[in-house]
């Protein structure tokens, strides 16, 4: 299943794959095979950053851009593909930000790692308060009025900086932008229900969203304390072991028993329920993995799931 990403000419899958992974918990030979297996699946979208995966010892950043690029090199894929990527994270003290140098120089080294002559969505990682809005805007203009680019995102920012923005880019005539990647999951749910969402459906602007399954929590992996030492995401995870994490749980394998699927399936299937959700990011190291998420676009969730899903979940 596929959609119109915002107001943009992008027509992508329901589900991304999450190039986090990529470079970090698999390798270049079995990262081929899951998005050999992505596209098997009808899958055609990727999200990446320049960042991915710096946090690993003995990486510098790209890594997960460089996987991709020899993958759609070797596929000869690269029009049938979305490929999604940001700018701003930390790489290193001089690495970093949303000046318009930096914006420019980062491109060409993304557009080199990806081995390819364009981006399709260049996304703003972090927000960067010390460089004017219209400066960062000015760089992807340039960027899309020399073809190296085609749509701009953002990331991490407050709602009030996002509102500016496409305030911003309306009174300037500069690029807008057409998508947001806000967290947001079962658990997740607060900040952009309350603080981004009516403004994303009145502007049309696409929706991707990121952590969608609470860094893994809502596959039914993390239970208790010890479960906390099954990963490297354990710490990440240890904030949703509370009463409403549990009862989260509770409601998503009584739905998963119920109609023979998984907890991860049904917390993507809650999430793409969403009319305001174009895509949900995911992220697999198997294809077993990769598959049950899959499964998501194809189920239908009864109102009577969604209630229970949504009580359970409430804030």
């Amino acid at each position: 299943m596929r959609s119109k990403l915002g107001n943009t000419e992008l027509i992508v899958s329901k589900i991304a794959f999450g190039g986090n992974v990529l470079g970090w918990t698999i390798d270049e030979e079995t990262s081929f095979k899951m998005l050999d297996y992505l596209e098997d699946l009808g899958g055609n979208f990727i999200d990446t950053a320049d960042v991915y995966s710096t946090w690993k010892a003995g990486n510098t950043g790209g890594e997960s851009e460089k996987i991709i690029g020899n993958w759609q090199k070797k596929r000869g894929n690269r029009d049938s593909i979305v490929i999604a990527t940001k700018v701003g994270g930390i790489i290193d003290i001089n690495n970093r930000g949303l000046s318009k140098q930096y914006i420019i120089k980062a491109a060409e080294a993304s557009l080199s790692r990806l081995r390819t002559d364009y981006i399709d969505l260049y996304q703003s990682h972090y927000d960067d308060a010390t460089t004017p809005i219209e400066e960062t805007l000015e760089a992807y203009q340039q960027l899309i009025k020399e073809g190296k680019i085609r749509y701009v995102g953002a990331s991490n920012i407050s709602p009030q900086r996002f509102l500016l923005s496409l305030k911003v880019s309306m009174e300037n005539n500069l690029p807008t932008y057409d998508t947001l990647q806000p967290e947001y999951n079962l658990y997740d749910r607060q900040r952009y229900e309350t603080e981004f969402e009516q403004d994303c459906i009145k502007n049309k602007i696409g929706v991707i969203t990121y952590f969608s399954l609470a860094s893994g929590f809502l596959t039914g992996k993390y239970r208790n304390e010890s479960d906390l030492k099954k990963s490297e995401r354990g710490k990440r995870v240890q904030k949703y072991l509370n009463e409403r994490g549990h009862n989260i749980l509770k409601a998503l394998d009584h739905i998963a028993a119920e109609l023979n699927s998984k907890p991860s399936t049904i917390a993507i299937s809650w999430l793409l329920s969403n009319p305001s959700v174009t895509t949900a990011i995911v992220s697999a190291t198997s294809l077993t993995q990769l598959q049950e998420l899959f499964k998501a676009t194809d189920l239908k969730l009864l109102d009577d799931h969604i209630k229970t899903l949504n009580s359970a979940s409430s804030y």
